[in-house]
Protein backbone atom coordinates (compact mmCIF):
# COMPACT_ATOMS: atom_id res chain seq x y z
CA UNK A 1 0.00 0.00 0.00
CA UNK A 2 1.03 3.17 -0.83
CA UNK A 3 -0.75 6.22 1.33
CA UNK A 4 1.11 9.08 -0.95
CA UNK A 5 -0.08 7.42 -4.00
CA UNK A 6 -3.49 7.14 -3.03
CA UNK A 7 -4.22 10.54 -1.81
CA UNK A 8 -2.39 12.13 -4.70
CA UNK A 9 -4.98 9.74 -7.22
CA UNK A 10 -8.10 10.79 -4.32
CA UNK A 11 -6.82 14.53 -5.01
CA UNK A 12 -7.43 13.50 -8.65
CA UNK A 13 -10.48 12.54 -8.47
CA UNK A 14 -12.07 15.35 -6.22
CA UNK A 15 -10.49 17.46 -8.70
CA UNK A 16 -11.96 15.41 -12.24
CA UNK A 17 -15.30 15.43 -10.06
CA UNK A 18 -15.48 19.34 -9.73
CA UNK A 19 -14.71 19.44 -13.79
CA UNK A 20 -17.38 17.37 -14.49
CA UNK A 21 -19.79 19.13 -12.27
CA UNK A 22 -18.99 22.63 -13.42
CA UNK A 23 -18.96 21.37 -17.34
CA UNK A 24 -15.33 22.06 -17.59
CA UNK A 25 -14.58 19.91 -20.73
CA UNK A 26 -10.81 20.58 -20.55
CA UNK A 27 -10.64 19.64 -17.11
CA UNK A 28 -12.33 16.78 -17.54
CA UNK A 29 -9.96 15.48 -20.15
CA UNK A 30 -7.10 16.42 -18.31
CA UNK A 31 -6.16 12.94 -16.67
CA UNK A 32 -6.99 11.09 -19.45
CA UNK A 33 -3.65 9.42 -21.39
CA UNK A 34 -3.88 10.53 -25.01
CA UNK A 35 -4.12 6.44 -25.30
CA UNK A 36 -6.53 5.46 -23.05
CA UNK A 37 -9.08 2.81 -23.48
CA UNK A 38 -12.60 3.81 -21.91
CA UNK A 39 -15.85 1.62 -21.78
CA UNK A 40 -18.94 3.90 -20.97
CA UNK A 41 -22.32 3.32 -19.95
CA UNK A 42 -23.60 4.89 -23.18
CA UNK A 43 -23.99 4.27 -26.90
CA UNK A 44 -20.44 3.46 -27.47
CA UNK A 45 -18.93 0.27 -27.05
CA UNK A 46 -15.36 1.64 -26.48
CA UNK A 47 -12.83 4.62 -27.15
CA UNK A 48 -9.21 4.42 -27.77
CA UNK A 49 -7.92 7.85 -27.72
CA UNK A 50 -8.53 11.31 -25.20
CA UNK A 51 -10.17 13.16 -28.36
CA UNK A 52 -13.01 11.18 -28.84
CA UNK A 53 -13.90 10.09 -25.13
CA UNK A 54 -13.34 14.05 -24.01
CA UNK A 55 -16.27 14.70 -27.86
CA UNK A 56 -17.66 11.93 -25.74
CA UNK A 57 -17.98 13.32 -22.62
CA UNK A 58 -19.45 16.78 -24.41
CA UNK A 59 -22.39 15.10 -26.20
CA UNK A 60 -23.15 13.23 -22.41
CA UNK A 61 -23.27 16.79 -21.32
CA UNK A 62 -26.20 17.70 -23.22
CA UNK A 63 -28.17 14.66 -21.63
CA UNK A 64 -28.20 17.07 -18.26
CA UNK A 65 -28.53 20.62 -19.19
CA UNK A 66 -29.64 21.84 -15.67
CA UNK A 67 -27.83 22.00 -12.67
CA UNK A 68 -26.28 18.53 -12.40
CA UNK A 69 -26.12 15.54 -9.16
CA UNK A 70 -22.57 14.09 -9.71
CA UNK A 71 -21.84 12.40 -6.54
CA UNK A 72 -19.29 9.70 -5.28
CA UNK A 73 -19.73 6.59 -2.62
CA UNK A 74 -17.90 4.08 -1.62
CA UNK A 75 -14.42 5.44 -3.05
CA UNK A 76 -11.84 2.24 -3.06
CA UNK A 77 -8.22 3.36 -3.90
CA UNK A 78 -5.13 1.19 -4.29
CA UNK A 79 -1.95 2.09 -5.43
CA UNK A 80 1.42 -0.04 -5.69
CA UNK A 81 4.38 1.46 -7.23
CA UNK A 82 3.43 3.63 -10.46
CA UNK A 83 0.13 1.90 -10.87
CA UNK A 84 -3.59 2.65 -8.97
CA UNK A 85 -6.62 1.17 -9.14
CA UNK A 86 -9.77 3.46 -8.08
CA UNK A 87 -13.49 2.36 -8.01
CA UNK A 88 -16.64 4.26 -6.66
CA UNK A 89 -20.77 4.55 -7.05
CA UNK A 90 -21.49 7.40 -8.78
CA UNK A 91 -24.73 8.98 -8.72
CA UNK A 92 -25.66 11.02 -11.22
CA UNK A 93 -28.76 12.86 -12.95
CA UNK A 94 -30.41 16.48 -13.40
CA UNK A 95 -30.56 17.94 -10.28
CA UNK A 96 -33.86 19.07 -10.44
CA UNK A 97 -35.21 15.67 -11.27
CA UNK A 98 -34.37 13.28 -8.34
CA UNK A 99 -36.42 10.35 -10.18
CA UNK A 100 -33.97 10.88 -13.20
CA UNK A 101 -30.84 10.20 -11.01
CA UNK A 102 -29.63 6.66 -10.64
CA UNK A 103 -26.31 4.80 -9.49
CA UNK A 104 -23.39 3.80 -12.09
CA UNK A 105 -20.35 2.02 -11.24
CA UNK A 106 -16.84 2.99 -12.25
CA UNK A 107 -13.26 1.37 -12.30
CA UNK A 108 -10.40 3.62 -13.03
CA UNK A 109 -6.80 2.70 -14.04
CA UNK A 110 -3.87 5.06 -13.25
CA UNK A 111 -0.42 4.84 -14.52
CA UNK A 112 2.10 7.58 -13.08
CA UNK A 113 4.64 8.59 -15.77
CA UNK A 114 7.35 11.68 -15.35
CA UNK A 115 5.60 11.94 -11.61
CA UNK A 116 2.08 12.46 -13.16
CA UNK A 117 -0.91 10.17 -12.82
CA UNK A 118 -2.93 9.56 -16.03
CA UNK A 119 -6.07 7.52 -16.25
CA UNK A 120 -5.51 4.60 -18.99
CA UNK A 121 -8.28 2.75 -18.12
CA UNK A 122 -11.78 3.89 -17.25
CA UNK A 123 -15.29 1.63 -17.36
CA UNK A 124 -18.51 2.81 -16.33
CA UNK A 125 -21.60 0.38 -16.44
CA UNK A 126 -24.89 0.14 -14.67
CA UNK A 127 -26.56 -3.55 -14.01
CA UNK A 128 -29.11 -4.49 -15.97
CA UNK A 129 -32.62 -6.65 -15.83
CA UNK A 130 -31.44 -9.91 -17.93
CA UNK A 131 -35.62 -10.09 -18.67
CA UNK A 132 -36.34 -6.69 -19.62
CA UNK A 133 -32.57 -5.64 -21.19
CA UNK A 134 -32.89 -2.46 -19.14
CA UNK A 135 -30.48 -0.90 -17.11
CA UNK A 136 -31.28 -0.47 -13.37
CA UNK A 137 -30.72 2.74 -12.64
CA UNK A 138 -32.81 2.85 -9.17
CA UNK A 139 -30.32 0.65 -7.18
CA UNK A 140 -29.21 2.07 -4.06
CA UNK A 141 -25.99 1.00 -2.15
Amino acid sequence: MNTTAENEIRQLIERWVEAVRERDLDGIAAPYADNIVAFDAIKTLQFTDKASYRAHWEECMGYCTGPMVFEVAQLTVQADGDLALAHWLNRCGPADDQAQCGYMRATVGYRRSGGKWQVIHEHWSAPFDMETQKALFNLEP
